[in-house]
C-alpha cells in the first residue's frame, strides 16, 4: 500500500510539473498592442529634442540653411507594431568639405514622447515625409553653435 501511495504522489507531482510547461510567459498580441499605445504618447519637447540630437548628427552642425520641420503626428513606420509619433525635417547642411549639397529630408520617430531613431534613407522617408506635409520654419537648428 505504501508503494502505491508514493507512486500516485509521484504522479501528481510530475503532472503538476508538466502542467507549468504548456504555460506562456511570452505577452500576448493584444498586450504587446496595449503596452505599446500606453507608451505612444505626444512629444512635448520634440524640437529640442531633435536639436540636440542633429548637433552630433550633423557633421558640421553650424550654419543650417532652410531648416524646415512638421509638426509630430501619427504614422505607420515599418517594422513598429503599430502607428508613432513622426516629425519631418528638412534642412541644408553643410558636408565635410564644407559645401552645401542641397536640402536633405529626414523623419524623426518618436516613442514614450522622446526622440527614439532618426530615419535618413530616402525610400523610407519619402513614404513618411512625401507629399502633402505642411513644414514650418525651424529656426532653432539653424542658431546651433558649437
Amino acid at each position: 500500500m505504501d508503494s502505491r501511495n508514493n507512486m500516485r504522489a509521484l504522479l501528481v507531482a510530475a503532472a503538476m510539473g508538466l502542467s507549468g510547461c504548456g504555460t506562456s510567459i511570452e505577452p500576448t498580441q493584444a498586450d504587446l498592442k496595449d503596452r505599446w499605445e500606453t507608451a505612444n504618447v505626444p512629444p512635448a519637447a520634440y524640437r529640442g529634442d531633435i536639436v540636440a540630437f542633429m548637433r552630433t548628427y550633423l557633421n558640421d552642425p553650424t550654419n543650417v540653411r532652410n531648416a524646415q520641420i512638421a509638426p509630430p503626428t501619427l504614422k505607420r513606420v515599418i517594422g513598429d507594431p503599430g502607428d508613432r509619433f513622426v516629425a519631418c525635417v528638412r534642412f541644408n547642411a553643410r558636408d565635410t568639405a564644407g559645401k552645401y549639397p542641397g536640402p536633405k529630408t529626414g523623419a524623426a520617430t518618436f516613442y514614450n514622447g522622446k526622440l527614439d531613431r532618426f530615419l535618413d534613407q530616402p525610400r523610407e522617408v519619402r513614404s513618411l515625409c512625401g507629399e502633402g506635409i505642411a513644414f514650418e520654419p525651424f529656426p532653432e537648428l539653424e542658431r546651433i553653435h558649437r
